[in-house]
């Protein structure tokens, strides 16, 4: 079977990362009409369907995904290479992936604008959402992740700060509702929850498990907005303390418990670990982590 060229891999992996052609061939400084020969050619020298063409644009199938783990490898250690060729050993650049939970966003965009200052030839990508990323599929370089020690074989996860988390209301839910005394009261008040029974949050399911379903009053998906709640006195809810810390109109209802707090991970990719853009940034990270308000 013939090879593949690798301007036909390089188009796919564009395709696959931003699911348009169009979009792909503005990256590459190509027309469209060549985006689509190279990957009509990719697939018939692979002997499969690379993607599921759909009016909104392109998503990989299978083989589409398992062919962007192994560009964006590629595309890295080439970026790499070429550094080394030209004399910029030194030199950190490129896109750089983060994803991380929405609740840090705080913490982390400034250290992202420091590293950038540090490092202005690096264009960052910083993704929150509630799904897990696939860095085995290319999806990211580093994750910030809570919960659980992280298991997947080809990554490598290292520790961060957990966020510490208490239960508080704002002043004027206290002045409506009144303050509970302890957890027997609980049921006379109404609660900010996660709109979610499998949540991860060791908090949420804490809660969930000692209040009756009645009392939650108000329930979100986002943190901010959960967060808003309960500083507009929507209900009793949960904060960082860091955060709680810093608003004088929040009063501490049950101060943190260590089975409430979120531990964080980082999580890369074994194949991207060692690569110097990566290696710069976790190091930034880690010193910037050490004088987290956590």
């Amino acid at each position: 079977m013939a090879q593949p060229a690798w301007d036909e891999i390089r188009t796919a992996f564009q395709v696959a990362r931003l699911g348009t052609v169009s979009g792909a061939a503005e990256v590459l400084g190509v027309h469209h009409a060549t985006v689509i020969r190279h990957i009509d050619a990719l697939e018939k020298t692979l002997g499969t369907k690379l993607f599921q063409r759909h009016a909104r644009g392109y998503t990989p199938t299978e083989a589409g995904r398992d062919l962007l783990t192994v560009a964006q490898t590629t595309e890295e250690q080439f970026a790499q290479l070429s550094s080394r060729i030209k004399g910029q050993g030194e030199v950190v650049g490129g896109e750089l992936t983060i994803t991380s939970i929405a609740g840090i966003a705080d913490l982390l965009v400034p250290l992202l604008t420091e590293f950038q200052e540090l490092y202005p030839l690096v264009q960052v990508r910083f993704l929150t959402d509630m799904r897990v990323f696939r860095l085995d599929y290319g999806e990211a370089h580093v994750a910030i992740r809570a919960g659980a020690t992280p298991e997947e074989p080809d990554n490598v996860a290292q520790p961060l700060p957990p966020i510490r988390t208490g239960l508080y209301a704002s002043r004027g839910y206290i002045a409506r509702h009144g303050q509970p005394k302890d957890e027997s009261e609980f049921a006379n008040h109404r609660f900010v929850c996660v709109d979610s029974e499998t949540t991860r949050a060791p908090f949420y399911r804490w809660l969930r498990n000692t209040i009756p379903a009645s009392a939650i009053s108000f329930r979100g998906t986002e943190p901010a907005a959960l967060e808003e709640a309960v500083l507009q006195g929507a209900g009793i809810g949960f904060s960082a303390v860091y955060k709680a810390s810093a608003n004088p109109d929040l009063v501490e209802i049950l101060p943190p418990r260590p089975e409430w707090d979120a531990p964080l991970w980082i999580v890369t990719h074994v194949d991207l670990h060692r690569t110097r853009k990566v290696q710069a940034f976790l190091t930034h990270l880690k010193e910037a982590a050490k004088t987290w308000p956590v």
